[in-house]
Parts: structure tokens; sequence; C-alpha cells
């Protein structure tokens, strides 16, 4: 059974930083490339970013362009998220999962919210 755990989210001011985790289970990691996803209220999910399998290639769409790393560390099965200059439009819940996500699987998220 796949799973997703994320954390590392918080009550951050504007300008702050956070870093999120997500430990993965139930699949073979190193065989996945993984991304970052983010839910705002009312809104759909989006795709934030996109690490591949051996650590290389980070790709990043545009509203976090610039301010927001993704890495991984496949001896912990576990895909990170660096988050710099954090703005109120962050504000989100946060997931991880492959991309493409295995839409079945999705974990609980990790709630970021920024405060002007």
């Amino acid at each position: 059974q796949v799973q997703f755990v994320e954390s590392g989210g918080g009550l951050v001011e504007v300008g702050g930083s956070l870093r999120l985790s997500c430990a993965v289970s139930g699949l073979t990691f190193i065989r996945h490339n993984m991304g970052w996803y983010r839910r705002a209220p009312g809104q759909a999910r989006e795709f934030l970013a996109r690490i591949h399998r051996n650590g290389g290639n980070p790709y990043y769409e545009r509203p976090i362009k610039g301010r927001f790393t993704i890495s991984r560390d496949n001896t912990k099965n576990t895909v990170y998220l660096q988050m710099n200059d954090l703005r109120p439009e962050d504000t989100a819940v946060y997931y991880c999962n492959p991309d493409p996500p295995q839409q079945g699987a999705w974990g609980q998220g990790t709630q970021v919210t920024v405060s002007s």
C-alpha cells in the first residue's frame, strides 16, 4: 500500500521559510520521479515541482520558481521542498506524489499558512 506522509508545514510570516518533508513507502522510490503539489482554499490541486528519480533535473512551475527548491534522499525514501520568500498566495495544503501522480494515493498533506 502506497503511503505519503507530509510534514513541516506551519504558520509563517511573509518572507519567511519552511522546509517540507515527505516520507514515502509502499513503492520503489528510486524508480519514480517525485513531485510536490498544493491545494489552496477553494482551488484545484496544482502541480508545483518535479525531481528526477536520480535527484537531478529539477523543474518548477512559474509561481514558485526561484523561491522553492525540491530535493530528495533516496536512502531515506524522502522528498523535500525548501520554501523561501513565502507569500500569502503560497497558503495551501502541500502534498507529494510521483509525477505523474498516483491518483488514488494522496496523503493528508501539510498545511502552510503565510500571514501578511
